[in-house]
C-alpha cells in the first residue's frame, strides 16, 4: 500500500487527524499483522502531529508494559503498572493528559526533552493489551481535540486487533 501524504503538509489541523484515521482505515483494510500494522500507525500519527518528540505502542505483558512499534529517540523499554503516565493509565483504565509532565507524579522520563504527554489505553475484550503514548516538547501540547481525534483512532485499531485474533 502507498501513502499519500504530500498534500498532508497544506490541511489544517483537524483535516490532518481526519486524514489520519482515513489513513489508518486504509492500512488496517489491506494488512493482518499486527507488528505491521501497528509500525504503520506509529508513523501515520508522527505525520499527522505537529510538535511532537515522540510517538509509539507499549504492549502489555505479564503486567506491565514492554516497548513497541515507535517513532522517535529510543525510550525505556519497560513500565511497570501503575507507574508513569502510561502506568497510571493502564491502572486507571482512562486516557491521561498531562499539561505538564514535570507536576505528574511519578512520571518516568525518557526523554528529558518532553514537556506534556497523552496516553491512550488500548482496552481490548476488557483486557489492558496496550497504549499509544504521544509526548511533546511543549507544555499543553494536547487538548480535547487531539484526544478525541486519538480515541477514534485506538478504537480503529481496537477492531482490527478483534477481528485478527478470530482468524
Amino acid at each position: 500500500m502507498a501513502f499519500k501524504l504530500d498534500a498532508i503538509e497544506k490541511m489544517n489541523t483537524e483535516d490532518k487527524y481526519r486524514y489520519m484515521n482515513m489513513l489508518l482505515t486504509a492500512q488496517l483494510s489491506s494488512e493482518e499483522d499486527l507488528l505491521a500494522n501497528l509500525s504503520n500507525a506509529s508513523a501515520i500519527v508522527n505525520v499527522a502531529f505537529d510538535r511532537i518528540n515522540w510517538v509509539g505502542f507499549y504492549l502489555m505483558k505479564n503486567r506491565e508494559l514492554v516497548l513497541g512499534p515507535f517513532q522517535g529517540r529510543p525510550a525505556c523499554n519497560r513500565i511497570k503498572y501503575g507507574c508513569g503516565v502510561c502506568g497510571t493509565a493502564v491502572k486507571e483504565r482512562r486516557v491521561i493528559r498531562v499539561e505538564n509532565v514535570h507536576e505528574f507524579e511519578g512520571h518516568i522520563a525518557c526523554d528529558s526533552a518532553s514537556n506534556s504527554e497523552i496516553v491512550i489505553p488500548i482496552i481490548v475484550n476488557d483486557e489492558v493489551f496496550g497504549v499509544l503514548d504521544i509526548d511533546s516538547p511543549e507544555f499543553n501540547r494536547f487538548l480535547e481535540l487531539e484526544e478525541g481525534y486519538l480515541i477514534k483512532f485506538v478504537d480503529k485499531l481496537k477492531e482490527s486487533i478483534i477481528v485478527n485474533s478470530l482468524k
